[in-house]
């Protein structure tokens, strides 16, 4: 079976949207032929800075013929009727269509359809185009003659303005060849704004210009070898890392790993070649981190530590070359290194700066015994600073100095939930923004947190307090750890949760495609908390307690009046912005925001969608306990006797709902003297038994005994309904039957909504 071989070349492609990019490639051209009518046997992308490239083997040469059977109207039918079926049936008379007849139904026209399946070069050429145009680059531009304004033309290509191809960097060259293993391959030729597809195409942009002409995948990875492209991105991610390792241990080294910024290199190299450079000792009494994020921000190099030290740095750094220079790289080190010590010199006066006096402010003295804060500490100078010159945080919900009010208060009460010291929970949460005022957080914005924990340490704040400074903000994303420390814990709940219940109280929340404040981060991040860190929260009760604190009076001044009390409760008063919606509405709205939140965290861990569903009530605000309900309920239906039960409740709950909706008014108790059979009693005597049972279950949150319970039911349901006619002729036994089916429905949902559970 033939073979597919495509190459988008063009300018550099930004590292960081590469292995996206060539996904996305993948997918667009597999899916468009498929659904063109042709399979394949496998498909695989690869990329480099300036190239995507996709194989796929074992493509049919052509897609199958199709025939389609389009029944139409009866013979009899109107006139139009049948005129509109031809039109829609591609006929021009009715003589073209064939008449079935059906005993029941009579005579009516069916049209049969058949399409002749087209050669795969054709599919191809048809659909390239689209994808090409349509493809979902984050940012693109538009270059080239094409890009000119209609009516303009130049080397035979005409302008078409804003309709010209968009590309992430300008498009160079195509490649697009087709065919068997063993035989000579085509190119399928199809134009994209003077871009036409070929055969050729070029190696690395220094050691091999030259064109070159391939036929297959095989001989096109293999020359492009030969002119210094690594096709391979993961190959060029394994040859760096270990090239890097072995330097760095031939020089008395290790190196110290990160995997982000390896594949961002290897994104930015085609012909990886892997140096080491050096800057003067003096730069290792910056801290360890700010030289790390120095260079690796600003040159994209790795940082070295001398070999079995856990946390010091070595004054080299490796870095990575795309060309072999015939120098051995000299001048590239050279130049490297006069850029790393120039941003670590900017780097040691911002952590000089820093560690001085800070400048008397008029009003510093004010703030600190604001904050209760010792001027003699750096952080505490530093949070007076912040309050002081009314730094803002946001125009609606005011200053980061108010703001630590508000986290300090919420501290306050999530300490002892958490089971965090109150009193370092609370020195945490006023230290928490203080290196926001730092040189270095100023220049490395990647630091908060992190430089605070350094300051805190030196001026002998509690272990804990430090480590909640730097945790505080975690975790930053999916794959970013969780908190351990409680104060840590607590100080991030409060922050993000603040952070949460302001914007939604100014009604800034998230949309579809826009999530400025990164809310959506901040609610997974809540999410992650509580699951992992098994915290107990009643969400609702901490929206209540937390609205107030920015729906307050006017340049934080506490309400005085009885008027002024009740205006604090329902809306927030500063000089921009005059007032937000009422608190339960806001509570709702954002509760149901973190239980989306948890739905997509529980699905990412392997969660069943409609079990979630099934035991996320609207008003649910324990998200632990939610979880482990759906860890029960998902034990409990994978079992024999939990399929069986949800069957029975199924039969139960779709009789009960055929009734309901004919307005049958069904019984809340079941009568026991209308028992007759010894089914519906059997099952009566045990729907009495697991509600107990799973009542008290719940009650002291042991789910899985709750499961247990239920399945009792499991035999008497069943039985209930081999031997019980449900429909008795009789109206108060058959009245009693359904009340027997609403009890079934309401045992069940002690524990969850069966009604919900798909299967």
């Amino acid at each position: 079976m033939p073979d597919l071989l495509l190459e988008l070349r063009s300018e550099e492609i930004p590292a960081r949207m590469q292995r996206k990019a060539a996904g996305d490639l993948r997918k667009l051209v597999t899916d468009a032929l498929v659904e063109a009518g042709l399979t394949y046997e496998g498909a695989r992308e690869y990329w480099t800075p300036r190239r995507l490239t996709l194989d796929v083997r074992g493509l049919t040469a052509r897609s199958a013929d199709q025939r389609e059977e389009r029944k139409g109207p009866r013979t009899d039918a109107p006139e139009k009727a049948i005129e509109g079926f031809l039109r829609g049936a591609g006929l021009s008379s009715v003589s073209e269509a064939q008449v079935v007849s059906d005993p029941k139904k009579g005579d009516f026209y069916v049209a049969v359809i058949s399409k002749p399946g087209r050669a795969a070069e054709d599919i191809i050429a048809d659909v390239m185009p689209r994808i090409i145009r349509s493809f979902p680059w984050p940012v693109d531009m538009r270059s080239g003659a094409a890009s000119m304004p209609k009516g303009l033309s130049y080397a035979g290509i005409d302008g078409k303005g804003s309709e010209s191809l968009r590309w992430v960097r300008p498009l160079q060259s195509i490649v697009c060849v087709f065919g068997p293993e063993h035989d000579e391959s085509q190119v399928i030729g199809f134009d994209v704004d003077g871009i036409t597809a070929s055969n050729v195409t070029y190696g690395h942009r220094f050691h091999a210009p030259e064109a070159i002409t391939v036929r297959r995948f095989d001989d096109y990875a293999a020359s492009l070898e030969k002119a210094k492209v690594m096709l391979d991105a993961d190959r060029r991610k394994d040859v760096i890392l270990h090239d890097a390792r072995d330097l760095a241990f031939a020089n008395g080294l290790d190196l110290v790993e990160d995997e982000g910024l390896l594949e961002e290199v290897s994104g930015l190299v085609e012909w990886p070649h892997v140096l080491i450079g050096t800057f003067e000792e003096e730069y290792l009494q910056i801290p360890a981190e700010i030289i790390r994020l120095t260079i690796k921000t600003n040159q994209k190099c790795f940082v070295t530590r001398p070999q079995c030290s856990a946390e010091g740095l070595s004054n080299r750094f490796i870095l990575v070359s795309n060309i072999e220079a015939k120098d051995g790289g000299k001048e590239i080190v050279h130049g490297n290194g006069k850029v790393v010590r120039a941003r670590l010199s900017d780097a040691k006066h911002f952590w000089t700066r820093d560690q001085g006096d800070l400048p008397d402010l008029p009003t510093l003295e004010a703030s600190a015994e604001k904050f209760g804060l010792d001027l003699k500490k750096p952080l505490d100078q530093r949070m007076a600073k912040l309050d002081a010159l009314n730094v803002t945080f946001h125009a609606k919900l005011g200053t980061q100095g108010e703001r630590v009010k508000r986290i300090q208060a919420l501290a306050k009460n999530l300490a002892p939930i958490v089971g965090a010291d109150e009193t370092l929970a609370d020195r945490a949460a006023v230290l928490a923004k203080a290196d926001l005022r730092t040189e270095a957080v100023g220049e490395f914005p990647e630091l908060q947190g992190l430089m605070g924990r350094r300051y805190a340490a030196l001026q002998g704040e509690d272990e804990s307090v430090a480590i909640a400074i730097e945790d505080h903000y975690k975790p930053q994303g999916p794959s970013d750890r969780v908190p351990e420390d409680k104060a840590a814990i607590t100080v991030a709940l409060a922050d993000k949760l603040d952070t949460l219940i302001g914007f939604w109280a100014i009604d800034e929340k998230p949309t579809g495609s826009k999530d400025p404040y990164a809310l959506r981060r901040a609610a997974l991040g809540v999410v992650r908390i509580i699951l992992e860190r098994k915290v107990r929260l009643n969400l609702l009760s901490l929206f209540d307690l937390a609205l107030p604190l920015v729906m307050s009076a006017p340049k934080g001044q506490a309400p005085e009046t009885d008027e002024e009390q009740a205006l604090a409760q329902n809306s927030y008063i500063n000089e921009t912005f005059p007032e937000v919606s009422a608190q339960p509405a806001i509570a709702t709205d954002l509760l149901s925001f973190f239980q989306d939140r948890l739905k997509v965290y529980l699905r990412d861990m392997g969660a069943r969608h409609d079990i979630i569903d099934a035991v996320l009530t609207p008003d649910a605000d324990d998200l632990l306990l939610v979880a482990r309900r759906a860890e029960a309920l998902t034990a409990f239906i994978t079992s024999e006797d939990g399929k069986n039960l949800l069957a029975g409740t199924k039969r139960a709950t779709q009789l009960l709902a055929a009734e309901e909706k004919k307005g049958t008014v069904v019984a809340d108790g079941v009568a026991e003297e209308l028992l007759k059979l010894d089914a519906e009693k059997a099952l009566a005597a045990a729907i009495t038994t697991a509600t107990a049972e799973a009542s008290q279950a719940v009650a002291t949150e042991d789910f899985r005994s709750a499961m247990e319970a239920l399945s009792k039911l499991r035999g008497p349901v069943d039985r209930f309904f081999e031997d019980v006619l449900v429909n008795d002729e009789h109206a108060a036994i058959r009245a009693n039957r359904l009340a027997l089916l609403k009890a079934i429905r309401e045992a069940t949902a002690t524990v969850a909504d069966f009604s919900k559970i798909a299967g």
